[in-house]
Formats: C-alpha cells, sequence, structure tokens
C-alpha cells in the first residue's frame, strides 16, 4: 500500500460527511458539543430538546459556521413527541444515519431523604428518555436496511458506585446495559450502539466543581491524566463512534475519564 493510498484509507474511515445525525439534550454540554463537532465534520444536524428558545441559538451557531442543522423541540420522554422529533429528522434530512442520547439528570442526595419523585424523574430522562429514541430510530435504521450509529451517554458513575447518588448511577448502568443488549440486538442489522461513559467535564452545571478549588483538587486525586474534561477530550470519541473506524466495535462501553475508573 502506497503512502497516498494509505491516507486514502484513513480519510475514508473517518469520514462522516453527508449523513445525518439525531442528537437529544442537544442544548446541554455535551449535546452542544456534540452537535457542533459532527456538524463541522460535515453531517447534517437535526437538535433536539425541551427548550426551544435553547435550540435556536445552536442552529445559528452551526449555520454561522457553515454546518447544516436544524432543531425540534420535545420531551424526550413523551413518546409522542419522541415520535414526532424522530418523523420531522426523516422528512427534513432523508433518513437518520446517527443517534445520541445526550439527555438526561441528576439530583444527589442520601436515599432515605430523596424523594419518590426525584428518583422517578432521574430514571425517565436518563433510561426511558434514551429507550425510546432507540426504539424509534432503530426502525428507521432496520427498515432502511443501511445499519448506523448509535452513541449513548452514559457516565463513569455508571461503573462505579458513589454515595448519594442512588438514581443517577443506576441509571447510568442501566444505559450501559442497553448499549450492551441493542449492540447483540442489532448487529445483524449493521447498526453498531456503544456507551460513552465520561467523568465530569466543564459544563455550565459542573462550572463549580471547577472553581471550587478544595472539591477540584480532591477530585483529581482519582484521575491520572491530572485534570478535568473539556468538550474537546469528548468529541474525538464522538467522531470515531460515528464513523467507519468503529464497524467492529459495539456493546462496549468507552471510558472517556482520564482513568477514572481505572484504578
Amino acid at each position: 500500500m502506497t503512502m497516498k493510498k494509505g491516507m486514502e484509507l484513513l480519510k475514508d474511515l473517518f469520514d462522516i460527511s453527508g449523513k445525518v445525525a439525531l442528537i437529544t439534550g442537544a442544548t446541554g454540554g455535551f449535546g452542544h458539543a456534540a452537535s457542533l463537532a459532527l456538524a463541522m465534520a460535515g453531517v447534517k444536524v437535526m437538535a433536539t430538546g425541551r427548550d426551544e428558545k435553547k435550540l435556536k441559538p445552536l442552529i445559528q451557531e452551526i449555520e454561522k459556521e457553515g454546518g447544516v442543522a436544524a432543531y425540534c423541540a420535545g420531551s424526550p420522554i413523551a413518546h409522542e413527541d419522541v415520535k414526532r422529533v424522530v418523523k420531522d429528522t426523516v422528512d427534513k434530512f432523508g433518513g437518520i444515519d446517527i443517534l445520541i442520547t445526550a439527555a438526561g439528570v441528576n439530583k444527589p442526595g442520601p436515599i432515605v431523604d430523596q424523594p419518590l419523585e426525584e428518583w422517578d424523574m432521574i430514571m425517565d430522562a436518563n433510561v426511558k428518555g434514551t429507550w425510546l429514541f432507540c426504539k424509534e430510530v432503530g426502525k428507521v435504521m432496520i427498515e432502511r436496511g443501511k445499519g448506523g450509529k448509535v452513541i449513548l451517554l452514559g457516565s463513569a458513575r455508571g461503573e462505579l458506585g458513589m454515595a448519594n447518588y442512588t438514581g443517577y448511577s443506576p441509571s447510568k448502568g442501566a444505559v450501559h446495559l442497553l448499549a450492551k443488549s441493542l449492540g447483540c440486538e442489532w448487529g445483524p442489522h449493521g447498526i453498531n450502539v456503544n456507551a460513552i461513559a465520561p467523568t465530569v467535564f466543564r459544563t455550565a452545571l459542573t462550572q463549580w466543581m471547577f472553581d471550587d478549588q478544595a472539591f477540584y483538587k480532591n477530585f483529581l486525586k482519582r484521575i491520572p491524566i491530572g485534570r478535568l474534561g473539556e468538550p474537546e477530550d469528548f468529541i474525538g470519541t464522538v467522531i470515531y463512534l460515528s464513523s467507519k473506524a468503529s464497524d467492529f466495535l459495539t456493546g462496549a462501553v468507552v471510558c472517556v475519564d482520564g482513568g477514572y475508573t481505572a484504578g
């Protein structure tokens, strides 16, 4: 193989231009980063979330950079909303090649004090919403017969327990097992399903962890790389799991966590 052919092969492996991606939780830290990254890679992005006022600026940001994007607001735990978002994506862009489920919430607290309503909310947002989008997008991908890439947002907390996280950790553990189960179920259809399990990344919700130096320094003791995550640390894995380069990877939980779960 010549150097030129080798470079062409590598470029083809990671080329996702022209694909269509549906991204849930698009206005959150991970969803926002994934939306921008895929759009800059030439992917047509359909962004969804509950808040239309937050979705509009994201689309404008992508279009300003020359990307192609649209939005469709809806609740990730309302089945009719999910079906509408999926249909609108297909109507707008002709299909769905990539699904990224980045919608989710966390409400930490001692189990003896936490209201049942909070636990229900966490499980609905993190598990039910993910399951519903997989269900409806799966129908589209299987019917088209062209395979697809599904990326579920898990968490390092889905691999390791933590006090006061008895809602969040089990919910993300469920997401990880959903990726494994669907990897088995959809393998024959050429659909790869994997989960990304990050540790703390800088977002609007976690900025206090970066600002609180005592917390920050203590947390870093568990991270071999010696820092918390930034959005750019996340997008390389998203591109990889969206591309041909990951065609033989399915049912995996990829821990993008600076080594947090390694020891």
